[in-house]
């Protein structure tokens, strides 16, 4: 059997956010691997991060499962957003743009209607958008970043889930990226670990809360998943062997992590709410 690619990744860093093409080796985004099984017929899913990444695998493998699918993005990751459309629309579905910095309330309400706008209805929400830093000390980490993680990853959760709620009927979903990371916290990502944490308590609450409307809420917890996220974010020190020290022995692609969110805005998980699925390499996560 060939090595994986991944279970020997070498040095290298980007400057943030970091882009797809300069990734080495490049993941697997599901572009020609995955094979469709018409598993989300006529869904309409609004995929936040959805230029790169599991983002971007999810929107793909969304898209040849049936669905349509509208993604944001920072403006600045344009060109990758870009190769996302082109994907999706290869696959014969919908893809609507939607630039957006996740920060505010008010920008949370306007991708909503954008995303309601563009595919004329939502069902399915995937919460990705992320941000992470490294540091080595608590003192290294600067107020503004921290500031910027919980807004990024917690509240814009919270703002697009309330903005959304409203108009998703009976047999929609929520599905949050979360991470390992809420298991196992590493001290350099400390502010990243504790949004993760947070969102696996706010994921059982909503789906407690929303459960009487019909609506599923669940999150999947990667664990090291080859992204642009890791050599922006990261010394490229740390970049190298990434993912070696799972019992699998190496980092995940990106479409692995989207095939739990297929499963889970499937109607296969019609019973399934209020769960956290990892997708980890064999890391625990409880």
């Amino acid at each position: 059997m060939a090595e994986n690619p991944l279970a020997s990744i070498p040095a290298q860093q980007q400057q943030w956010p970091g882009t797809t093409a300069d990734l080495t080796p490049v993941p697997d985004h599901g572009e020609s691997g995955w094979t469709g099984r018409d598993r989300l017929p006529g869904k309409r899913a609004l995929v936040t991060g959805g230029d790169s990444g599991i983002g971007r695998a999810t929107a793909i493998a969304f898209a040849k499962e049936g669905a349509d699918v509208a993604i944001s993005y920072l403006p600045e990751e344009q060109a990758d957003a870009e190769e996302t459309r082109k994907q999706v629309e290869a696959a014969g579905r919908t893809c609507v743009l939607c630039p957006t910095d996740q920060r505010t309330e008010e920008a949370n309400v306007t991708l909503a209607q954008q995303a309601v706008d563009g595919l004329g209805g939502v069902d399915v929400l995937v919460s990705n958008a992320a941000y992470q830093m490294t540091h080595d000390t608590i003192e290294d980490f600067p107020g503004d970043q921290v500031r910027r993680t919980f807004e990024t990853n917690v509240f814009a959760t919270f703002w697009l889930a309330k903005a959304l709620a409203p108009q998703m009927g009976e047999g929609s979903s929520i599905a949050i990226t979360t991470s390992i990371q809420a298991f196992s916290p590493s001290e350099n990502l400390l502010d990243y670990a504790a949004t993760k944490a947070a969102l696996n308590n706010m994921m059982v609450n909503l789906a407690s809360m929303l459960g009487p409307r019909g609506i599923r809420v669940n999150a999947v917890a990667p664990g090291p998943i080859w992204t642009p996220l890791i050599p922006a974010t990261m010394p490229e020190q740390k970049v190298e062997g990434f993912g070696s020290d799972t019992p699998l022995g190496r980092a995940g692609h990106p479409i692995e992590v989207a095939s739990a969110f297929v499963f889970l805005a499937s109607d296969e998980a019609s019973y399934v709410s209020g769960t956290v699925l990892g997708v980890t390499g064999g890391k625990p996560i409880f």
